[in-house]
């Protein structure tokens, strides 16, 4: 597949739009520019200016053609959450914005690894630098490849798995997503799943190799430095596991943790956030049905106060 037969559809715009109807101007960070489906709604539907980074080198080039487009009211930067606090000098940030996962780049372009649905070499390096699927594979035991399995992706037959990949690498090395596949596939018993039965061991590694979960905690504690009071932070999340550190994220913000700390008493608190969606708002049928990936989306959002961070952004 070419890259101009790649598109993609922003998940849940229709509801972050109606959310954020009343910011007239200012700077918004789009912290997952992707394919730019995000930033190009910012900036056709509001009067913000659009501030981008993505860690994926691959998106350069639809960066390229909004900057050419919205001339000085668009900017990209190559960066990952965690290089957030490297912006905390921006004025009049407004919003920012998180769409967890991967984009439709990642997934369709089979050189890229990440995707079992599309044959090609075990990759799946965000950012194309750091260790391959293939080599992490190689070097990692079996204890501890099961443990990955089943605190990244929930996966109750991590074991069954692990002990087939690690009798699997024994002959031949597994260097390809359909190899991968079908060890896991072959592994794991009965044949009533929803999903396939290759998802959640994907997701684990890939979210292993990338460090997703402390680039999101991260990302999330510089959002909390960067925006000025009355900014949202807007986030989009495909499983339970990210959705629950931004859950808890928000719940701790906004003073509704009851583990926030035991040398606070609840009325000395300060909010950085209050909760716009005391629930996650999730997609239409309609929405569903025209975008599938949307299926597993929950949109939360919440709203800066005047109060200090609660969270020193780390170096």
């Amino acid at each position: 597949m070419i890259d101009n037969e790649i598109t993609h559809i922003p998940v849940l715009i229709n509801q972050i739009m109606y959310q954020i109807k009343d910011i007239k101007k200012g700077l918004w960070i789009d912290a997952t520019f992707g394919l730019g489906g995000y930033s190009r709604s910012f900036l056709e539907n509001t009067n913000c200016n659009v501030f981008a980074i993505d860690r994926d080198p691959d998106v350069k080039k639809y960066a390229n053609t909004l900057i050419k487009e919205f001339k000085n009211r668009f900017e990209f930067k190559s960066a990952k959450f965690s290089d957030l606090n490297k912006f905390t000098h921006l004025k009049n940030v407004v919003g920012i914005s998180f769409d967890l996962g991967l984009s439709n780049l990642q997934i369709k372009k089979s050189d890229r690894g990440f995707s079992f649905k599309h044959n090609g070499p075990l990759d799946m390096r965000m950012s194309k630098s750091g260790l391959k699927a293939e080599d992490f594979l190689k070097n990692v035991d079996e204890k501890t490849l099961a443990d990955i399995l089943f605190e990244l992706g929930d996966e109750r037959h991590s074991r069954k798995i692990a002990k087939a990949i690690f009798k699997a690498k024994r002959e031949s090395n597994i260097s390809s997503t359909f190899k991968l596949a079908e060890i896991v596939r072959k592994a794991v018993p009965g044949n009533k799943f929803k999903i396939d039965k290759a998802t959640k061991t994907f997701q684990a590694i890939r979210m292993f190799l990338n460090d997703e979960l402390k680039e999101l905690n991260k990302g999330l504690i510089a959002a909390e430095k960067i925006l000025q009071p009355n900014g949202l932070l807007v986030v989009v999340s495909f499983h339970s596991i990210e959705d629950r550190i931004v859950k808890n994220f928000f719940s701790l913000c906004s003073g509704k943790s009851k583990s926030f700390s035991k040398f606070f008493p609840e009325d000395k608190r300060n909010k950085s956030f209050e909760i716009l969606t005391k629930k996650p708002l999730v997609p239409t049928q309609e929405e569903i049905y025209n975008n599938p990936k949307s299926r597993s989306a929950k949109l939360r959002i919440a709203i800066r106060t005047s109060s200090d961070p609660l969270h020193e952004v780390a170096a």
